[in-house]
């Protein structure tokens, strides 16, 4: 089954390059910027690149707030350079972790900086990634200093300082739970062990990273043992175990704060991956999650 909707087409439907000559236009609306959220391994950074190689000019900025930081790449699950089709990245393994923590006012100024950039260049930018507060704080009309707001039940502002088209990508928890454990394993495959031992054997570890999943999970492994030893001790089954679960926790997490976005006045379109992720069928990924997506994102460039 091929996509009714063909690559081809987008530039003569979608010549976004002509918007940034339409400067009168600009001074009146905001700029359009293309959300793409979800919780972690939902396959927002699938349908980004595949949204993105449909739509001409696309630039994907990250808003995952441990993929923003150069170093474990395994780890921290950034999408390979093979994989991205030529599309831009922004603040993918961009920034420094031995600088210190980025805060969501200091991302909501670079990527605040990157939509400006991209509207001067005729771009669309596609904020994609499941760290709520990053995507918050870059959104939002007015950031309240360093105020958590999912750390507080008032309702969170609807006011947004861009035209936005959400996309939530959402998957049966019991599905995603099992995705999410399968993935913990491929990770484990593509060298995430080695990749921490290397990680741990730095000195200094930088602190920001320290926070991922998997490090403080596998703290206790490599303050007993060397990286050369058999990876069947029960201390490694347990740091794999922890993984697995603190993974699940953070995704319920991430659910529960779009819920909150959502119930806020956030105008989230949810897209259901649940067969797509059951299935393992391209051709169900294409009719159940790409083409509704690409759908909403056509009749919102067009509005």
């Amino acid at each position: 089954m091929r996509l009714s909707i063909v690559q081809p087409q987008y530039p003569q439907q979608y010549p976004i390059k002509r918007w940034a000559r339409m400067e009168g236009a600009f001074q009146r609306r905001k700029e359009k910027v293309v959300v793409i959220m979800g919780a972690t391994g939902s396959g927002k950074s699938r349908l980004s690149i595949d949204l993105a190689s449909l739509f001409p000019n696309s630039e994907i900025i990250n808003s995952d707030k441990m993929q923003v930081y150069r170093g474990l790449d395994i780890t921290t699950n950034k999408i390979p350079q093979a994989q991205r089709r030529g599309v831009p990245h922004h603040l993918l393994g961009d920034v420094d972790p031995g600088q210190g923590e980025l805060s969501p006012g200091e991302f909501r100024r670079r990527a605040g900086q990157l939509i400006w950039e991209m509207r001067k260049r005729g771009s669309l930018p596609l904020v994609v990634g499941g760290s709520n507060s990053f995507v918050h704080a870059a959104l939002v009309e007015k950031l309240e200093g360093n105020v958590n707001v999912f750390d507080s039940p008032t309702p969170i502002s609807s006011e947004l300082r861009y035209c936005c088209c959400f996309l939530w990508v959402d998957i049966a928890f019991p599905v995603l739970s099992q995705h999410l454990r399968q993935r913990v394993d491929e990770m484990l495959d593509s060298g995430m062990v080695d990749e921490l031992a290397e990680f741990f054997h730095s000195s200094p570890t930088p602190f920001p990273l320290r926070k991922a999943i998997g490090v403080p999970e596998f703290h206790r492994f490599f303050n007993q043992y060397p990286p050369s030893h058999p990876l069947r001790d029960p201390a490694y089954v347990e740091a794999v175990r922890a993984i697995k679960d603190n993974t699940c926790h953070l995704a319920r997490r991430q659910i529960h704060k779009i819920h909150r976005l959502r119930l806020s006045g956030w105008d989230l379109r949810r897209i259901d991956a649940t067969q797509a992720f059951l299935s393992g069928s391209h051709d169900v990924w294409l009719t159940q999650v790409l083409e509704p997506s690409v759908k909403i994102v056509k009749r919102f460039l067009m509005e």
